[in-house]
């Protein structure tokens, strides 16, 4: 992971999968710096929580069914399972998906 991402970035990395790994639900991660963990507009239903900037650790919800409040949304409450899909530069246009919201 040094080799790719290098010492500061590793230890960030490190450091998050340890908080995810402690909490309890998606709720137990803080939506505040440093943290920030949200749901990205353009990509329903993906997670973002803030590495080293610009880069994140992006996460899905992966109970079966996924949770969802009854106004709309997945409730974080309730999800205990998530998995990693990507580190990247979610401010980088060419990572974005077109036309979803």
């Amino acid at each position: 992971m040094i080799k790719i991402f290098g010492q500061k970035m590793s230890s960030k990395i490190q450091q998050r999968l340890m908080e995810l790994h402690a909490a309890d639900s998606l709720s137990d991660i803080s939506h505040l710096p440093p943290v920030r963990c949200h749901e990205l507009e353009n990509r329903g239903g993906v997670f973002s929580i803030d590495l080293e900037y610009p880069n994140r650790l992006l996460i899905i919800p992966v109970n079966d069914p996924i949770p969802l409040k009854e106004e709309g949304g997945i409730n974080h409450q309730y999800v205990t399972e998530i998995e990693v899909i990507a580190i990247e530069d979610t401010h980088d246009k060419k990572n974005q998906r077109r036309g979803s919201k």
